[in-house]
């Protein structure tokens, strides 16, 4: 498979919101099967998409590269090939007689940001996730929910719950539950949680969210799931106003991306 056709299947999962590690030969001594800048791509389901050497040791850098999804972060893997490995070298059962280095480079999608509800505290997090990077998706049927209170975001005004129908969410992507009616606090994380999407918040108390788990819990979502969901939403700076509680929202969907 060459690089572009590699790239595209990359593009794909990306699109897909799907995490993948995209391994690169860039060091080579003496004989080795491929040569520098060969690619391999490995999804999140451990299926190798180009090559970049067969046999061992590619069965080994697809374990290394579902670890390294895991980390979360990148590294290097050193490989003797036939000839005696030295410190920090990985022996491979090889007659090519040389060693190579592979770059494992960790490739995640942007997280789009769902934002249930359109009220004050919702406005304040969609400004300043917005300023942050996040793409802002705004889902309420309120009056509130306008693209004048939302420049430059997507707004979903449409009859709720049902509009959730039309709403893909993927599995990298952040739910934030910020409206206060029972109803469509349930409703919205119903959503969520089916989509298995990688953070879901919820304003309101402690309360609140040990008897929303109980709720979902008693229609069959799995305690895996429920341990998702973060409530009380956001960073504890002792915030108050609809300005500070939306700063510190922002600041935990910051913390998340970033950990």
């Amino acid at each position: 498979m060459s690089d572009p056709e590699i790239i595209h299947k990359l593009q794909e999962s990306l699109t897909k919101g799907e995490t993948t590690v995209l391994c690169t030969l860039i060091e080579k001594k003496g004989h080795g099967p491929r040569e520098l800048g060969a690619k391999m791509l490995v999804t999140e389901q451990g299926k190798s998409i180009g090559t970049i050497g067969g046999g061992g040791m590619e069965r080994l850098l697809i374990e290394q590269a579902l670890e390294v999804m895991k980390v979360g972060l990148p590294r290097t893997l050193h490989f003797a090939m036939g000839v005696p490995p030295r410190e920090g070298m990985i022996s491979i059962d090889s007659q090519c007689g040389g060693e190579v280095k592979i770059f494992m480079d960790i490739v995640k999608p942007e997280p789009r940001l769902f934002i249930m509800g359109s009220g004050l505290i919702a406005q304040t997090v969609a400004r300043n996730a917005n300023r942050c990077g996040f793409e802002v998706i705004i889902i309420d049927d309120a009056q509130s929910s306008t693209k004048e209170n939302f420049p430059n975001m997507t707004v979903i005004n449409e009859p709720y719950p049902q509009c959730l129908q039309n709403v893909s969410i993927k599995n990298s992507d952040y739910v934030v539950v910020l409206h206060g009616e029972t109803p469509f606090e349930l409703a919205a994380l119903r959503h969520a949680f089916k989509a298995n999407s990688s953070y879901v918040g919820l304003l309101g108390s402690v309360n609140k969210a040990i008897r929303h788990k109980k709720t979902l819990k008693s229609e069959g979502f799995s305690d895996e799931l429920l341990e998702k969901l973060h409530g009380p939403l956001g960073l504890e700076i002792n915030a108050e106003t609809p300005e500070e509680i939306g700063v510190s929202i922002v600041a935990e969907l910051i913390q998340k991306k970033r950990s």
